[in-house]
Parts: structure tokens; sequence; C-alpha cells
């Protein structure tokens, strides 16, 4: 359910942002979702079509580009995607650290009407 409160706040940065452009409406909102978020796309369009309805971003597409999470290697300084049940890299063998990359959530860009 934290789809709710982010998808509030989509909302309103594309109203600020459009605002700040005299834009009639917003058309497209492209997002990128990094798959250790946890969010699930359905919920948030979901939630969108609700929250936007009464505002600028009505009929607004939204687009997500989704990031799958790496790890690091500690030996060879190499991102890899982890394979369950292990943090083994598929290049040396060594030992893989959790990232930042699959954490990811922003808004990449937003389109309108002016």
């Amino acid at each position: 359910m934290h789809e709710l409160s982010i998808t509030k706040q989509i909302v309103a940065i594309c109203e600020d942002f459009a605002g700040k452009h005299s834009a009639s409406k917003v058309t497209k909102i492209n997002l990128v979702v990094g798959e250790a978020t946890g969010y699930i796309a359905e919920s948030i369009r979901f939630y969108f079509d609700i929250l936007a309805k009464d505002s600028i971003c009505k009929d607004a597409k939204i687009t997500l580009e989704t990031v799958k999470p790496l790890l690091l290697c500690t030996s060879c300084q190499q991102y890899f995607e982890r394979v369950p049940f292990s943090f083994d890299c598929p290049l040396c063998g060594g030992q893989g650290e959790p990232t930042e990359i699959g954490r990811e959530f922003y808004v990449k860009s937003i389109e309108i009407e002016e």
C-alpha cells in the first residue's frame, strides 16, 4: 500500500512541473523504478488513475522503466545480477555486495501540452 503515498507525490510533481510550464495538461509520465524498491507497477497505475482524475494529469500515460538490482564483486569490482541463493560473482567467483543499483525511484521525464 506504500504505492498510494508515492503516487500522490508523482501527481504533485507533475502538477508543479505543468504549472511552471503553463501546460494545459500532462500527457505522459516516465518513471524509473528499481526492482529492489518493492513498488508494484500495476498498483502505481491504479492509484494514479484515481488520484489524477480531477487534475491536470487526467488521462496521462505512465511508463515504467525497471532497473534490476546489481551486486558488486569485492574481488574483480564487476557488477552482476544475483542468482537465487548465491552472492558468487559469475566472472571470478568472488563475493558480491549489495549496491544502490536497483533501488532507484524517480520521475525521468514529464510530457505536457501547452
